[in-house]
């Protein structure tokens, strides 16, 4: 009995031991993948904080200014209107938010809790939509917003993405999530179709539509292809346009790229520590409390 207790104890401390060393593999990795998406934000940040006497290309490089300077900032304003741009962009982001929230929870719960005739190719037509590249529709949507006399305008820019497929199958999945039971019993109380998306489906898929939401003003906020094809007044320019002309002019002042970098990042940074509890929820709320 003593020798197999012996020769257990080995093998026990080889589990151990090969336990802690995928431990260690694991957190490297994960330090590897943090220094890959995080380090380029911190480089940014740094540079927008250092002064014109502080070599930015030095080696090694230094992730920590000399002397904070957060003049440069004040720069990017003095050099294009940046402000009037990220208006534009947040009344472009705000538009999509609302109209996606909106439109893609109304087609979200048509497809999943309602019954008609062509369900599934509507279903069909929106996952089909997802296998097409904006490049191959790009220009039959400028004609259209041309014929419409929308061109230059932000309203065309908001239209193309103002209800996103992608959004609509999210939310269908979210609300087909949503146990039969309870629809029926609201049906059986009399409630409408509206009644029960409002008081029932939508409640129930909150985390879904803040998922929705942060989604939409990320894609609107970023999109830099479409407003600049749609948009020739200067006036109207979106900051991610904006910022481009910045870059084009001052190509040589990396100091003045970071600040507008970090001016179009922080938004979104923004956004998603307001809503990241909501976001990481998604779709794990019942329609059922208690």
């Amino acid at each position: 009995m003593s020798g197999c207790h012996e020769s257990a104890v080995p093998g026990t401390q080889r589990q151990e031991r090969h336990f802690h060393g995928a431990q260690v593999g694991r957190y490297l990795l994960l330090l590897l993948v943090l220094a890959i998406t995080v380090g380029p934000f911190l480089w940014q940040l740094s540079t927008s904080l250092k002064g014109l006497s502080e070599d930015i290309y030095s080696v090694p490089p230094s992730f920590f200014p000399h002397e904070l300077t957060p003049g440069n900032y004040a720069r990017v304003g003095e050099a294009v209107p940046v402000w009037s741009f990220a208006l534009n962009s947040l009344l472009v982001a705000v538009a999509n938010v609302v109209t996606n929230c909106v439109g893609a929870s109304l087609a979200g719960y048509a497809l999943a809790r309602l019954r008609f005739r062509g369900r599934g190719l509507a279903t069909a037509v929106f996952l089909g939509s997802l296998l097409v590249p904006f490049e191959a529709i790009m220009v039959a949507l400028f004609l259209v917003m041309r014929s419409l006399q929308l061109n230059n305008t932000l309203v065309a820019v908001v239209l193309p993405g103002a209800i996103s497929a992608l959004n609509v199958l999210l939310m269908r999945n979210a609300f087909l999530a949503l146990p039969g039971a309870v629809e029926e019993a609201a049906l059986i109380d009399g409630a409408n179709a509206w009644q029960r998306f409002t008081r029932i489906a939508l409640p129930s898929a909150r985390g879904t539509v803040v998922v929705v939401a942060v989604f939409s003003f990320m894609y609107s906020w970023d999109d830099f292809l479409w407003p600049l094809i749609v948009l020739s007044d200067p006036s109207r320019y979106t900051l991610t346009i904006g910022l481009s002309y910045l870059q084009g002019t001052f190509v040589n002042d990396q100091r003045l790229i970071a600040a507008g970098t970090m001016i179009a990042v922080a938004p979104l940074v923004l956004l998603f520590t307001v809503a990241q509890k909501h976001f990481f929820r998604g779709v794990g709320e019942g329609a059922v409390k208690g």
